[in-house]
């Protein structure tokens, strides 16, 4: 309910001068919060205005109720009136007498002025006071542009800061440098590691063998403390090494278990993906000086029991790969089963999980199961809860998804913010890649996480986007043309035998996971004249190559050699051969019809015929027929049945007799048709028959219907295999087509071949076999990767060791055979030859790229790699929800259901002829990949002709809803288009997805990571404020409060356009303008100078320095004038400069008041760092509730201190939402704290200062 007005703040007065006498004057003294001035405040009063700054403020609250006592109200109010406000009801205080402005409809209230509880009676006043008159309508509120601009780019956050900083172990001084430089993530680095506690036992030994980097030590610390800990589950806590590929996970791996065998912790397990890693995990313990530890490969030993007397297993390393962990013999016996036994039911030793994202799909995408290995990896820690769990990744936590598995971290589950998984897992979903910085801070805050990774400095990298050669490029569009001719004739074939095999969804799965493939295929195919030119060109520089790539296209090459034999004309053609199978083992043919057998299928047709004759035996013999006889009343039917049974075995001849002439004489020349079962005499058929009978005899009737229902079968089956004949021929001139088609061959072998076989080139895959060109130089043969003296197992080290000792210096590698392997220019390695990195063909994710990459940059290098790439889609995560909703935009437009929002390429805006010639061609491509589909069949034939620019008319069709967001099937059926119309599709797509991305980057939606907030001045206010503590680690929740002027003064600007046109490199543009239009009686001022992008103008303001967001001409001079005078531009800019340090660009009546941060110059600013998962639910509640869009995510953001660069970074939280956070997670104890930290620092002072928004927000609490 509204309360009478009162008077407006009134202005406090600088305080008068002491007197020498005398008692002390009334009110209390405060400094101003704005200018920091000291005022005094009248008695009674709590809220003013400064007279300096006019600033409004109110008295801390601690003040208030000592205001109050110390200073009671008078009778009489000091305050001069301030007239009748006619909208108001007029009427007198019963106790101090003032007129009071009571709104219409109050009934109860307290006099501003004495305090008095008062009372009207509605009833009796309206007979003295007319009803009040309607207030005239507000006018339209007025909108500031210019603000609103400026709000956008505060949402957009600041510049995206630096993605790493040097690393050197913060706590711990133990151990040599490492031997290359080491960086870790900026989040991390602001992020301090709890004090380490633990004490090695093998320190000496490392110190004076230099076997293990300082760096290494201190993982060896912090894992071996946290395994100290359990968790509130019960289990004890593990520790995740998320070390970078080549920083030294290995060695570290080794150092934890000779620590552990300090202890007598004698068993270890060590899985990894691949079983040559067995001899590396041999090394790194030599190394390490744990050659006294044995390593037992399992895959070598039997199912048994390891600790029984014939394996003889007792302690030492068993090492096995992820495929070996779930795996089982014949008998059923498992190797999961088999470790568990071995380790016993009290195990407390290590379990290592090497290379742990082999396990990440536990948790898979909706629809999709989980994987043996993830189950198998948690069951495992289920079962031997007291083991020291160590998750050893450079990629493990790649995704939030992918860390279902390492339940030993306690992220989730009891004493959590999660309940389990699947909560958090939502919750960081929703937060982001903010999110993902806060838990790898939380993580290291915690004593749980370790992550650095070898700095990049000194490797080189350069996107070579490989040219699309014109053979190459007809070649392409053949083969697209090629697909889409076989999908209408497979559409034409499965309607025409709808019945037959494979069923229709089994046909079409087969043929885009084929089409996607062959494509697949095509596209490194095109590459590799770009890839041989580039090994050649870096082999001439005396370096060496490294080329890595997926597929090996193995399985093609087999079926081709079984085909074809052991010698070929040439190597084979992946996409040929692939696109073969297809065909022969998926085209639909009708079933092939048996051919009737002559007389035998007579004498079978007459057969069945017999047996569904009723009465007649198989034989041709006449059943015997019961004779029925009444039953009398006395007998049961049992008995009936019974008596008929007997009487049934009698003789039956008198049944008998001729069917024509019904006669019962001579009987036993009677002749039974062996159809019908007809009996007649020979001499009563037309004509007679005088000869022997044969004893399946068919009478004349039965004989004519039989010779027509076979003349009818045979006509019926000569039309099936008619039908089937066509088909055959349909299919073996579409197999002839493929054959004769012009196509790459299998790029591994291709590349092998031009860079001199292999003999020069070090082969690391996955087969077992490959096709090698004859001596002569005519024909190809197969032959075994591995020789005599090398066994297939051996073969991938072998030709490392190759490789390495610079006898081959090119080497080839896959996913497949190059996990964890070392190819860098080891200083220990013959071949120190820098590597040149060429990626052929990209890993389907990121991880797997990251791996990749890592092989051939490692620590101990000579020097740092070349990486030469392909053009990737690494600009965007084209599969996010911009990229679906850029999707669905784009298919709308092409259906004609929206307008496009961009003008598609090639098209003008001009010619609206254009465009709809794109969206026609583009509808007949998406109905050639299936993308649109419900269209008559003939339509589809329209579309390959459309593609190929004809346009034959209109066709009806639909998107399917589960095709409209699919960005992945998008990506992949694009590939089967021609390249024109394929490059001008995803142009489009591109297009659309840089406007979204663009909207939400102006609508403060985009998640940009972490964001440095910039300002000339930023000082900590006061203490952080401890807001959580982990009882576990030590480690604790801490709000930071930051002043920042983000201003330009009038100097500064000018000094930064005098220095623009002293280098020349200023414009004619150049200058300080003023907005066109005027808000609240004022104009908004900036500084504008065209930036290093043609065309495009930074813009600096006096309120908030440099804008992240550039300007076009076109738009600076349609919003704002330029000023020739610079004696205005200065008295603009200053006066700007000055008022916005008391309020934001939106006025003095902004609805969110002093939280508004639009505009406002000097700012206070809340960042909550250190541990955030205790109080995240806290924080998604707080936000929730902002009013600004932006403000309800996470931000994370850093700031740098400019007095002593203390460097922070945490999550930034909103002013209005403090008080929630605090409410939320401070407990009694930090609130004490934080009171008696408060009281403490301003004991000895008689001034008093205005509290912060966070003190403030903690003394709200307590009272």
């Amino acid at each position: 309910m509204p309360q009478p007005s009162i008077p407006p703040l009134p202005l406090a007065q600088p305080p008068p001068p002491a007197p020498a006498a005398g008692p002390a004057a009334p009110g209390v003294q405060v400094r101003c919060a704005g200018c920091r001035m000291i005022l005094s405040v009248g008695p009674g009063v709590t809220e003013f205005v400064c007279p300096t700054c006019q600033l409004p403020q109110m008295l801390p609250p601690e003040l208030m109720t000592r205001a109050r006592i110390n200073n009671p109200p008078p009778n009489q109010s000091s305050v001069p009136a301030h007239g009748i406000d006619p909208t108001k009801i007029q009427l007198p205080c019963a106790n101090c007498k003032a007129i009071l402005n009571v709104p219409y409809g109050l009934a109860r209230f307290s006099c501003p002025q004495c305090g008095v509880d008062l009372a009207v009676d509605l009833n009796k006043m309206k007979q003295l006071f007319p009803p009040p008159q309607p207030r005239p309508p507000l006018p339209p509120e007025e909108v500031n542009e210019v603000a609103i601009e400026v709000e956008r780019e505060e949402d957009e956050g600041g510049p995206v800061g630096e993605t790493f900083t040097d690393y050197r172990p913060p706590k711990l001084s133990i151990g040599p440098p490492h031997p290359d430089p080491i960086v870790e993530t900026s989040s991390l680095s602001a992020v301090q590691p709890p004090e380490p506690t633990y004490d090695l036992r093998i320190k000496d030994d490392l110190e004076n063998s230099k076997a293990l980097s300082c760096l290494q030590i201190e993982t060896l610390v912090y894992a071996c403390q946290r395994h100290l800990q359990h968790l509130p589950s019960g289990a004890r806590a593990g520790f995740f090494v998320g070390d970078g590929a080549g920083v030294g996970k290995g060695r570290t791996i080794a150092g934890l278990i000779w620590e552990n065998w300090h202890h007598a912790r004698r068993k270890a397990i060590w899985i990894s993906v691949g079983s040559d890693l067995k001899f590396d995990a041999r090394r790194d313990l030599d190394d390490v000086g744990a050659a006294c530890i044995e390593v037992h490969a399992l895959n070598k030993l039997p199912y048994s029991k390891l600790d029984s007397k014939s394996v003889g297993i007792n302690q030492g390393v068993v090492f096995l790969t992820y495929s070996s962990l779930i795996a089982s013999s014949e008998k059923g016996r498992s190797r999961l089963q088999q470790l568990v036994q071995w380790c016993g039911s009290g195990f407390d030793g290590l379990i290592i999980f090497d290379e742990c994202h082999k396990a990440k799909n536990l948790v898979p995408e909706a629809g999709s199961q989980p994987t043996r290995t993830g189950e198998a990896v948690l069951e495992i820690q289920a079962r031997l809860p007291e083991a020291r769990v160590i998750y050893c990744s450079a990629t493990g936590a790649s995704e939030p998804r992918n860390m279902g598995y390492m339940i030993r971290l306690g992220l989730w589950g009891a004493g959590t913010s999660f309940p389990d998984f699947q909560s958090f897992l939502v919750a960081l979903e929703k937060g982001g890649v903010g999110a993902l910085e806060l838990v790898a801070m939380d993580m290291k805050a915690r004593g749980m996480y370790v992550c650095r990774t070898l700095s990049y400095k000194g490797a080189e990298f350069e996107v070579i986007e490989a040219p699309l050669e014109a053979e190459m490029e007809a070649m392409y569009k053949k083969a697209a043309e090629l697909w889409a001719e076989l999908r209408v004739e497979l559409l034409s074939a499965s309607a025409f035998h709808s019945n037959e095999k494979p069923n229709p969804s089994q046909l079409w799965r087969m043929y885009w996971s084929s089409h996607q493939r062959f494509f697949r295929h095509m596209c490194m195919s095109a590459k590799v004249p770009a890839t041989v030119r580039l090994a050649k060109h870096a082999l001439k520089e005396d370096k060496c190559v490294v080329i890595g790539l997926q597929s090996t296209g193995e399985a093609r090459t087999e079926e081709a050699v079984t085909k074809y034999g052991l010698e070929l004309d040439d190597f084979v053609s992946g996409p040929r051969e692939l696109l073969l199978k297809f065909v022969d083992e998926n085209y639909p043919l009708p079933e092939k019809p048996e051919p009737l057998q002559g007389d035998e299928s007579v004498k079978e047709l007459q057969r069945k015929r017999h047996s569904a004759t009723p009465g007649v035996s198989l034989k041709g013999r006449v059943r015997k027929v019961a004779k029925w006889k009444p039953a009398s009343d006395g007998e049961s039917d049992e008995e009936s049945d019974t008596d008929s049974g007997h009487e049934s075995t009698e003789s039956d001849d008198e049944f008998q007799i001729c069917e024509i002439c019904s006669s019962e004489e001579e009987r036993k020349k009677l002749l039974q048709c062996s159809c019908c079962g007809k009996l007649v005499h020979p001499a009563c058929l037309v004509p007679p028959i005088t000869d022997l009978v044969p004893e399946k005899w068919s009478c004349y009737s039965c004989k004519e219907k039989t010779d027509e229902y076979m003349q009818a079968r045979r006509a019926y089956i000569e039309e099936l295999l008619k039908r089937y004949e066509q088909a055959l021929q349909r299919k073996s001139k579409i197999l002839d087509i493929i054959r004769s088609l012009d196509l790459p061959n299998n790029p591994l072998d291709d590349i092998i071949d031009q860079l001199g076989g292999p003999d020069k080139v070090a082969e690391m895959t996955g087969r077992r076999g490959m096709l090698v060109r004859a001596s002569s130089g005519k024909g190809v043969t197969y032959q075994a990767r591995n020789t005599k003296e090398v066994t297939m197992e051996m073969v991938n080290m072998h030709e490392k060791q190759l490789f390495m000792d610079g006898k081959k210096l090119v080497a080839i590698i896959s996913e497949a055979g190059s996990a964890g392997v070392s190819l860098q220019a080891d200083r220990r390695a013959l071949n120190q030859k820098r590597r040149v990195h060429l990626t052929l063909e990209l890993p389907w994710s990121a991880d797997r790229a990251i791996q990749q990459f890592g092989r051939t940059h490692r620590s101990n290098q000579a020097s740092a790699p070349e990486y030469r790439a392909g053009p990737t889609l690494s600009a965007y995560n084209y599969d996010s929800s911009y990229g679906k909703k850029a999707l669905m935009v784009m298919y709308r437009g092409i259906m004609e259901q929206d307008n496009l929002p961009v003008v598609p390429p090639g098209c003008s805006s001009e010619k609206l002829e254009t465009i709809q010639d794109f969206i026609t061609k583009a509808k007949a491509a998406l109905v050639s990949v299936g993308i649109v589909r419900d269209t008559v069949l003939g339509n589809n034939l329209i579309a390959i002709q459309m593609s190929n620019g004809k346009d034959n008319g209109k066709f009806s069709g639909r998107i399917v809803d589960s095709d409209m967001h699919d960005v992945g099937r998008f990506l992949n059926r694009l590939l089967g288009l021609p390249p024109d119309i394929q490059n001008r599709l995803f142009e489009l797509f591109i297009s659309i997805l840089d406007v979204l991305i663009q909207n939400a980057r102006i609508e403060g939606n985009l998640d940009s990571g972490i964001v440095d907030m910039k300002a000339n001045i930023i000082e900590l206010q006061g203490n952080p404020k401890t807001v959580h503590v982990d009882q576990m680690s030590g480690a604790s929740t801490v709000l930071f409060t930051f002043t920042l002027d983000r201003g330009i003064t009038w100097e500064s600007a000018s000094t930064m356009l005098d220095e623009k046109k002293k280098d020349g490199l200023g414009s004619a543009n150049d200058g300080f303008y003023e907005s066109k239009r005027e808000w609240l009686g004022r104009r908004h001022f900036v500084l504008a100078f065209e930036s290093s992008a043609s065309g495009m103008f930074k813009i600096v303001r006096p309120t908030v320095g440099e804008s992240v967001r550039e300007m076009t001409l076109a738009e600076l001079k349609n919003k704002y004038r330029r000023i020739s005078l610079l004696e205005k531009a200065r008295r603009g800019w200053e006066d700007e400069y000055e008022v916005s340090s008391k309020q934001c660009m939106h006025g003095p009546n902004c609805k969110l008041g002093n939280f508004c941060t639009v505009g406002r110059r000097i700012q206070e600013v809340n960042v909550l760092g250190g541990l955030i998962l205790p109080v995240w639910g806290t924080i998604e509640k707080a936000l929730s509730k902002q009013a600004r869009l932006s403000h309800r995510r996470l931000r994370v953001v850093r700031l740098e201190t400019t007095a002593d660069n203390q460097r922070i970074v945490g999550l930034l939280v909103p002013n209005a939402a403090v008080e929630t956070v605090l409410q939320g997670s401070f407990s009694i104890i930090n609130l004490c704290h934080t009171l008696v930290s408060i009281c403490l620092q301003y004991k000895h002072s008689s001034i008093k200062y205005t509290f912060t928004h966070a003190e403030r927000a903690s003394v709200n609490i307590w009272s």
